[in-house]
Formats: C-alpha cells, sequence, structure tokens
C-alpha cells in the first residue's frame, strides 16, 4: 500500500515549531525525509522492539554492530596487506601464498562492507551469517598464520607465541555484537579454543613442534586465552544486563516509545508501541523543562479531557493518560497512516472540488460534536486536519490538537484561558480571534474551517504577509481575493460557501457546523468524491518519502 505513515504536527500543540522527520513504518522502504535535527531528549529514551526480548532492538543493534565491527577489522586488514606489499619477497612461494591469503582476507571484509552500507535492512538469520563469516575468515587466516609462524620458529629450535590476533579476535567480538550470555559463552569458548587446539594438534604430529613447544608454554598460553574469553564473557554480561535495565527504564507505562515526531511549546510527540497489545500509537509528553509549570500542566489535562470527551469517528482517539514515575506527564492518541491536509497540498498541489468538500463535511461534523459539547478548537488549521486511512477506508478525516480549546461557559481560572492576548495560527484565525477577543463561539470555527476548504482549494492561505501581525491585520481589514480568481474550475456555489464561512462579522457566516454541512451538501460537486475514489487514489499514487511533522 502506497500510503505514507504521517502524524501530523500538530500531534504537538499549535505553537508554531514545526520540524520534519524520516520514519518507516509501513511495508514499504522510506526515503530520507528533507528536514531532520531532531536531537532525542535525554529525558526520554527511544526503544524500538516488539517483545520482551528486545527482538528488534537488538536486530537493529546488531546491525550497527556489525558494520562497525568489519569496517574496523577491514581497516586493519588493509594496513596489513600494504605492509605485505612492501615486505614479502615475491621469489618465494610461500610469501607468495600468504600474500595472496592476506589478500582473500582483506578483500572478503570490503565485501561486507560494501554491503552494509549499500543495504539499510537485514533478517536477524541474514545478519548471524555476516557475524559467522565476518569473524570466522579472520579466525581461519589467524590459523594459517599461527600454524606458520608455530612451524617455522619450531623448525628453528624455538617457539614464538603468536597470541595478538587471537585476543584481538575476542575482544573485538565481545566488545562489538551483543549477545545473549550464554550464546557469548560459547563463541568466545570456540574462538579462544581454536588455537589451543591447532597447538596441541601440531604438538601431537609436527615432531619439530613436540620438541621445541614446552608444556609450560603452552600452560601460558592456555591460561592467557581463558582469561581473555572469560573476561570477554563477563563484559558481555555486564552490557547486556545494562542494556536491559536502560530498556526496562526508558519507558512511559505500558508504553515503549520508539521515535520523536514533533516538538511544541508545551510537549513532545513520540511514535510508540503498546507493550502487551502490540498496538502502534502516538504518545504525546509534557518537555522536561514544562513539568513544574502549574499553567502548563493544566493546560495539558485540559486537552486530554478534552479530546477525551469527543468520540465522533472524526475525532483523534485518545487511549490513555497518566504520569510516569520519574513525573512525566503523557497521553496516548491513535495511530494515523496518512497525512493532514498542509502535507496533502503541499505533495499534490490543489485538490478537486469535490474532494474539498467530501473532506470539509467531515470536518464539519467533528466540529459539531465538539461545539455540541461546548468547547471551541481555536486552532483549526490543514495542519490539524488529517487524511487518514481508517477500518479499511481512506480520506477519513481526523480533527487533532485539542491544546487551545476554550469552554463556551468557561468556568476556568482567568490566567489558564488567557496566556496570551492571541492564540492560534494567524494564516487561518478569524478576526475576532485575530483582536484577542477572548469571547469565542461556534462561528470562529467556521471562519477558520472556511479558511482551510480556501487552501485546499487554491493551494494557498487566504492572507499572506511577511509578518505574522500583517496577516492578523489582513484578516481584520482586508477583503479576500475569491478563489476563484487564482482557479477558473472552482465551482460557484462552493466558492459562495467558502466566502460565507469567512465572512467578516460572525452574523454573516453560518452559525454553526450543521448549517455549514447542509450547504456543502447542497453545492453540485458534492457527492462527486467518495470512499471507492479515494481508495483508488491513494493506491494508485507512488510511494512517497515518508515523513512526519511534528
Amino acid at each position: 500500500m502506497p500510503v505514507a505513515d504521517n502524524y501530523s504536527s500538530d500531534y504537538s500543540d499549535s505553537e508554531p515549531t514545526l520540524i520534519s522527520v524520516p520514519r518507516s513504518l509501513s511495508s514499504s522502504e522510506g526515503a530520507s525525509g528533507s528536514h531532520t535535527g531532531l536531537a532525542p531528549n535525554p529525558a526520554i529514551a527511544l526503544i524500538e522492539g516488539t517483545g520482551p526480548q528486545l527482538t528488534r532492538e537488538t536486530q537493529e543493534l546488531l546491525r550497527r554492530r556489525l558494520k562497525l565491527a568489519v569496517g574496523v577489522l577491514f581497516a586493519g586488514f588493509a594496513v596489513f596487506l600494504a605492509y605485505h606489499l612492501c615486505v614479502t619477497d615475491y621469489r618465494s612461494r610461500a610469501g607468495l601464498l600468504f600474500l595472496a591469503l592476506d589478500a582473500a582476507t582483506t578483500g572478503i571484509m570490503g565485501l561486507f562492507v560494501t554491503l552494509f552500507f549499500a543495504r539499510k535492512g537485514n533478517t536477524l538469520w541474514k545478519l548471524r551469517i555476516a557475524e559467522f563469516s565476518i569473524f570466522g575468515v579472520p579466525a581461519v587466516y589467524f590459523g594459517v598464520i599461527t600454524a606458520s609462524v608455530t612451524y617455522t620458529s619450531c623448525s628453528k629450535g624455538s617457539f614464538d607465541l603468536l597470541e595478538g590476533p587471537w585476543l584481538l579476535l575476542v575482544f573485538t567480538y565481545a566488545l562489538f555484537i551483543p549477545n545473549s550470555v550464554r550464546r557469548a559463552a560459547v563463541i568466545i569458548s570456540v574462538m579462544s579454543l581454536l588455537p589451543v587446539v591447532l597447538l596441541l594438534a601440531m604438538k601431537a604430529a609436527v615432531p619439530c613442534v613436540r620438541t621445541a613447544l614446552d608444556w609450560e608454554a603452552l600452560v601460558g598460553f592456555v591460561l592467557m586465552m581463558a582469561v581473555a574469553g572469560g573476561g570477554s564473557v563477563f563484559g558481555v554480561n555486564r552490557i547486556g544486563a545494562l542494556r536491559r535495565q536502560a530498556f526496562e527504564a526508558r519507558q512511559l507505562g505500558q508504553y515503549r516509545l520508539t521515535q520523536r515526531i514533533g516538538i511544541g511549546g508545551m510537549g513532545e510527540v513520540y511514535l510508540a508501541e503498546h507493550q502487551l497489545l502490540k498496538r502502534p500509537c502516538v504518545v504525546k509528553v509534557i518537555r522536561p523543562d514544562k513539568n513544574k509549570d502549574r499553567k502548563v500542566l493544566a493546560r495539558f489535562q485540559r486537552e486530554v479531557r478534552a479530546a477525551a470527551k469527543l468520540t465522533h469517528w472524526n475525532t483523534i482517539e485518545i487511549y490513555d493518560y497518566g504520569c510516569a514515575e520519574d513525573g512525566t506527564f503523557f497521553y496516548v492518541m491513535e495511530f494515523l497512516p496518512g497525512m493532514n491536509l498542509s502535507e496533502l497540498v503541499e505533495r499534490f498541489g490543489p485538490l478537486p472540488p469535490e474532494r474539498v468538500v467530501y473532506l470539509l463535511r467531515q470536518a464539519c461534523d467533528a466540529l459539531g460534536e465538539a461545539h455540541a459539547a461546548g468547547m471551541i478548537h481555536r486552532d483549526i488549521k490543514p495542519g490539524n486536519i488529517f487524511a487518514a486511512q481508517r477500518g479499511g477506508f481512506y480520506d477519513v478525516v481526523k480533527l487533532l490538537d485539542f491544546g487551545l480549546v476554550k469552554p463556551l461557559m468557561d468556568d476556568e481560572p482567568l490566567e489558564l484561558t488567557a496566556e496570551g492576548s492571541i492564540t492560534g495560527s494567524p494564516l487561518f484565525m478569524s478576526p475576532e480571534q485575530a483582536t484577542g477577543e477572548t469571547n469565542l463561539d461556534p462561528r470562529s470555527d467556521i471562519y477558520s474551517l472556511g479558511a482551510v476548504g480556501y487552501f485546499l482549494l487554491t493551494g494557498r492561505p487566504p492572507f499572506t504577509a511577511d509578518k505574522p501581525l500583517k496577516v492578523l491585520l489582513a484578516h481584520v481589514n482586508q477583503a479576500i481575493t475569491p478563489p476563484a480568481t487564482y482557479r477558473s474550475d472552482v465551482p460557484a456555489d462552493l466558492e459562495l460557501v467558502i466566502l460565507r464561512c469567512m465572512a467578516k462579522k460572525p452574523a454573516d457566516r453560518f452559525p454553526d457546523a450543521a448549517s455549514l454541512a447542509e450547504a456543502l451538501d447542497a453545492c453540485q460537486c458534492a457527492g462527486g468524491w467518495s470512499r471507492e475514489l479515494a481508495a483508488q487514489w491513494w493506491k494508485h499514487q507512488e510511494p512517497v518519502e515518508e515523513t512526519v511533522s511534528g
């Protein structure tokens, strides 16, 4: 399915911080986004994985560590290959043989480096095969070198101990490769025993080695490899324990965070997964520097409670709310594959009039429930309206971000409801909201929804300027340019509906969301877009860059 898994900004609150980060959570591989730069918050760790065994986290960590390990080994073998090219006696058959062996080992390491940098993901069993090869090939190489050095030195009546390469191999494996203690013990034991078994076999079968290799030197070598192996296994155990502790600690209740996707004035937004249900979701937390701010906490709680009261299909669903042991406040929302309307227009241009009616009609239903419950959204904008895939249907509208919701009968403290004289998004703000009016009614949201419709039809907001204050003044004083000025195929009846929504005086607008819905239904193009057409449109799009705005 070519639908991008995106999360609107506006899962985070309405502050004017917009950041995009690449994320691929769908079945298709997403390209990197064009906007990056979210440094993970040290107070909130990012954990990947779907099971208690950290399977996916371990797999990704194994891939990264193997890439680093093979890079280190390749660099080491390349340096020694260059050295051997300079000192090898090319008249000697043995010298040429070892040079060829050195070159082959370096080439194999280089091949793995190329594969790891060329491919972004691998299955776990492929990674384990790569692990076996990356450390198995050097083990064979070191075995041949050890046998050669041992035979050469013993034939001259002495014994040269070649422990360095084996210690390097053992410690590299323990340091780089994430493992269970049992598996690490088996593999490191094999690595440590290989040179010992080789020397014992040579002592038993080769006369000169039997004579020159005394038991004292052999026992010393065995003890050294045993200490190195035991210490490496202990190190793997400690590193694994620390990883497990971090994994368990860096969660919010039953929710495992996977990637930060947004940041705003009040909170941060993460992709997450419920540990037991294995259900993807979105978690919003209060920023650590805001945790002790009473007004911020109150606004955060208001946002949760406001959204939780609403049950309409076209409103974002709240799953959970809580406070972590470290005092972090958070709430959990549904996972929405799709795009917000701002992204939709940015990527595909102005929408067909019939699709605009289809989307606005659903938004009216969501707003109608909110208004009936006594809530004014105050931040209706394209980024806060999501075209999602839900229940096998496409272009399902979801209304997001109730951080600026204001009750019609405001019984909350003045310092909470009037944090600033102007709240909301200037590009889509009603004139009364732009002038700082506090007694807003549903017609303010009607104006903003009309401005969203204008944007969907024309690809541009109703008013633009180089400063937010000029935009606010335009909403109050400047006559709006009809959408047909920018797009000739805008139906006259739909244009009239949009212009009535955006009347300067609230009394000249539609009185409520239900009236606006009726007017949209009466447009000639109403019914020209359907669930079937929406499904066809999404399924026939080329896979697009998967980004998440926050």
